[in-house]
């Protein structure tokens, strides 16, 4: 009796289990593909073939172009991750084959093409249309937001900062998935890359900037912009470049040569700005650079010490009854790309009216809206909005894994610790990818990261099954919020006093010496503060640089860095070793017997101590 399918082991078991893991996924959403997937996922194991592209599965019921062509790229990202060679396209072989083929009787039929050709009309060569991103689709997006940057910023953009200069220049929303779909407008920064339009560079933290190719590309959808702005019509073909071509490969940054280059492409490149969902809107107008609106409020300390002195100041006393306490909510918080307004509408329906901008950090705050409009300033304060000890970091549980995944998680906390707030809610939604294989693969580092928010960082977590509980839960916060604070004075420090290096001391000293008092800053010095935690000290590079190696946590680090004070000094060390056999047995030991009398997390076993000296020592 022959065995039954269940137990015969499937000619394609890499892309069954793809195609299975799609089809939980799309089951756990309740998506209209669940249908598609499941029909697919019977054929493939029910088919005894075995097929060495997965272009060959559009034979098979269930199987589109679509569903092929991704399962091509989950093939392509396989190989690339083990360093296996990707299967050629059987087109590809069949073209070859077919010019192996024909070749004789190609050079025994010349004589009479010949003859053909002298009464046949040339045929003209097909021209291939320039790549350009769709008007105000992700690619276009990301294209006009890193062409916003400035010309002396040669270090690119992080992915948060690229998703929150991008994202007025979209219809989809970079961080949810719309209905029905898997992937957000982020994922066109593959395309982007693969045809060389942006590079990207960086460890963990990736960072993005436009190649030449790149550059041109944003200079004509400007030109489009601006002509579209003078009355243009809808559809409309682009001159070509003129000039010289660079010489320059693609990879390297634009902004490493001294100027920016030209094509010499002779095609036209048209634009295509026929999209029936922008009837109703005007293309965004470019923004003259990323830097925020308060980036100059608080001083940058430029004297170089490591620890910032405490200078003498007044607060200043906000009386109970000048102001109420309000919900801030980041504009790039939406649900889906025809729903934006669905978190505002929702609070606004539970009697919580959100204030609505571009949050510098975090995806909700609250502040002291004063009832007085200039009144902070009389008293030597800016602003009219008091920002208060608590903010939201919201994370769906999908966007949890792939900022583990990219190093934004340790990012981002790093940026929440030096905000000196001083309750951080980590809010996880716990969408439907529990119980998935997707989410199984990667349910070990989500539990380290969870007890890491809690113990590590101390702060607090809060899970929710769905955006309507978030909602709920913002509600609840805010109404609560106005009972602790709308009833006792704040007292504000003024931002005149304040440095990106005296703030975090100014506020733990306060907070030890008056305990019962809570001091806090306005909403112009928060974002300027917030707008430079990106620029790190030395100190704060060689922390981050230690903490790349296994093993070396954050505790870890900082004791590293309090015995050599810089990268060099730790080369020095080790350097001092000497060579040969005994020289190496020092490399090893220096950390650990350095350190011996740390205890606890903060102890160096040998292992972590020889991984540091292979880094750092050059084992």
């Amino acid at each position: 009796m022959p065995p039954s399918s269940s137990s015969t082991p499937s000619p394609n078991p890499l892309l069954l289990a793809w195609v299975k893991e799609w089809w939980d996924v799309a089951k756990e959403r309740n998506t209209k593909g669940a249908a598609t997937y499941k029909h697919a996922y019977d054929s493939l194991k029910a088919c005894p073939m075995a097929f060495d592209h997965p272009s060959e599965l559009i034979q098979l019921k269930g199987f589109g172009p679509k569903l092929c062509a991704r399962l091509t790229d989950q093939l392509q990202d396989y190989c690339e991750e083990n360093g296996l060679p990707m299967p050629a396209h059987p087109s590809a072989s069949r073209k070859r084959a077919n010019k192996a083929r024909l070749g004789a009787a190609t050079a025994a039929a010349e004589g009479d093409e010949e003859d053909e050709k002298s009464s046949r009309p040339a045929k003209k060569p097909r021209k291939t249309k320039p790549y350009v991103p769709t008007l105000r689709s992700g690619a276009y997006a990301i294209v006009l937001a890193l062409s916003d940057m400035r010309d002396d910023d040669v270090v690119g953009m992080t992915k948060d900062e690229l998703i929150a200069a991008a994202q007025p220049h979209c219809n989809t929303s970079f961080t949810a998935a719309e209905p029905g779909k898997y992937y957000t407008a982020w994922a066109s920064i593959k395309t982007l890359e693969q045809k060389e339009l942006v590079y990207q560079r960086g460890r963990p933290l990736k960072r993005y900037a436009l190649t030449d190719e790149g550059l041109e590309v944003a200079r004509r959808i400007r030109e489009q912009m601006k002509g579209q702005n003078g009355g243009g019509s809808t559809n409309t073909t682009l001159a070509p470049f003129g000039g010289q071509s660079s010489t320059r490969p693609a990879s390297v940054p634009a902004a490493a040569v001294a100027g920016p280059s030209l094509s010499t492409a002779n095609k036209p490149i048209v634009l295509d700005l026929d999209d029936d969902d922008d009837e109703d809107e005007k293309p965004p107008l470019p923004r003259s650079s990323t830097k925020s609106e308060y980036a100059d409020v608080v001083k940058t300390d430029v004297s170089g010490a490591e620890e910032a002195g405490i200078p003498p100041f007044r607060a200043i006393r906000m009386p109970p009854g000048l102001f109420t306490v309000e919900l801030v909510l980041d504009v790039r918080e939406v649900r889906a790309k025809d729903d934006r307004d669905y978190m505002q509408q929702e609070l606004t329906k539970k009697g919580i009216k959100p204030i609505m901008r571009a949050l510098e950090l975090g995806d909700a705050l609250w502040v002291a809206k004063c009832n007085q409009p200039g009144w902070l300033q009389r008293y030597g304060g800016e602003g009219d909005e008091v920002v208060l000890d608590w903010i939201v970091e919201r994370k769906r549980l999908d966007d949890l894994i792939t900022s583990i995944k990219d190093g934004r998680f340790h990012e981002q906390k790093f940026r929440l610790r030096r905000s000196g707030v001083k309750n951080v809610i980590y809010l996880v939604e716990e969408i439907g990818i529990r119980g998935t294989t997707y989410f199984q693969k990667y349910e070990e580092a989500v539990q380290s990261a969870v007890a890491s928010i809690q113990v590590v960082n101390g702060y607090f977590l809060k899970k929710t099954p769905k955006m309507d509980d978030t909602i709920r839960y913002l509600a609840s916060m805010t109404r609560m919020l106005k009972k602790v604070y709308e009833d006792k004075p704040l007292h504000i420090i003024p931002a005149k006093v304040l440095t990106d290096k005296n703030y975090l001391p100014i506020l733990k000293h306060l907070r030890e010496t008056q305990s019962g008092v809570g001091h806090y800053i306005s909403y112009p010095a928060f974002a300027s503060l917030a707008s430079k935690s990106e620029m790190m000290t030395l100190r704060d590079v060689f922390l981050k640089m230690l903490m790349c190696t296994k093993g070396v946590t954050g505790e870890k680090a900082i004791e590293i860095q309090k015995t050599w004070k810089t990268p060099n000094d730790l080369v020095k060390a080790y350097e001092a070793c000497g060579t040969g056999e005994e020289g190496r047995k020092k490399k090893i030991a220096l950390v650990q017997e350095r350190l011996a009398h740390l205890l606890g997390r903060k102890k160096i076993p040998r292992p972590v101590s020889q991984k540091i000296a292979e880094v750092w020592g050059g084992l």
